[in-house]
This record gives structure tokens, sequence and C-alpha cells, in this order.
């Protein structure tokens, strides 16, 4: 972050990490994936059994609601999602999010693609200038290339996304 200049850490893991698949690492990575989306609910209530993963809280609109559903399903390692997620009534306030610095985007972007199962992270070079991204890289096919630009233009703090990959 800037402006940093050095980080102590005294944090002390209590409890073992969750073993790849597992359900608590299955809700773990779909509470991450949630996070990194402004169009969803990081608030979800996420939880897991069996592969099957619970979503309870509350959407703002029908859109939110469906889209939290298919951003969890893609999580690999899950097997099914049972949406029970209210709609909320329309709401006459509204607020505007805090700014999102460059560096910030680029991380969250690329963890997008690194959680997202038909994107790679580690073929694509992700830059970002004042909330534009610009992906560069290989893509396996045009699917994929197309996905990235897709998913990246939800994280929050893009402006919009110029795709400059190539396919291999």
């Amino acid at each position: 972050m800037p402006g940093v200049k050095s980080v102590e850490n005294k944090l002390e893991v209590k409890e073992d990490t969750p073993t790849a698949n597992s359900d608590a690492w299955l809700s773990t990575k779909v509470k991450t994936m949630l996070l990194y989306h402004r169009n969803v609910s990081g608030l979800t209530d996420v939880s897991t059994t069996d592969g099957i993963v619970t979503l309870r809280g509350e959407a703002k609109s029908q859109a939110q609601n469906d889209l939290t559903t298919e951003y969890a399903k893609d999580v690999e390692g899950v097997k099914d999602v049972n949406n029970e997620m209210t709609v909320a009534k329309a709401s006459k306030k509204q607020t505007t999010g805090e700014k999102i610095d460059d560096a910030s985007i680029t991380s969250l972007v690329k963890m997008t693609l690194l959680y997202h199962r038909s994107t790679s992270a580690i073929n694509t070079s992700v830059t970002t200038k004042n909330g534009v991204v610009t992906l560069s890289g290989k893509a396996s096919n045009a699917a994929e290339m197309n996905l990235a630009a897709k998913l990246d233009s939800d994280v929050n703090g893009v402006k919009s996304v110029k795709n400059k990959m190539t396919i291999e």
C-alpha cells in the first residue's frame, strides 16, 4: 500500500489451514472470489457441505443474486450452488464505494484470473493506469481471452479493460 514503510506481523495461526477441496477450503475460496467483484456483495454468507455451496444474505437486485450464484459455481471444486439469498427492496439512498488505487486493482485482477478455472493468471500480464486495465499475454483460445476481459471488467475499481492478449 502507498506510504507503508514496514509491516510487523504478530499474527498467530491458531487453526490448521483447510485442506484443498475440503468444504472449509471451498467456502473460503468462494468468499474470496466474491470479494473481488463489484457487482456482488462480499458480505454474502457462504457455507459448504459435501462440495455444495449455500449462499445466504441479501442481494441488491435479482441480477446481483444470479451473478453471485454464477461466480460461486465457477469456483473449482464446487459441485453445486444452493442460493438462499433474498432480494432487497429498492432503496432511495445509494452509496459510492471507496476509490481504489491502480496497484490494488492490478492485484484484484490477477487474483480474479487465478481463481477462475478457465483463465490463466500465469500467462497473463496485467497493468493498470487510472483504473484502465491492460491485459497482455497468451490465451489458449478466443473464449479464454474474452472471458479474462469480461471477468476483469467486473473487478471493483476497473473503469475499462484493454485486451491485448494473443491466442497461442
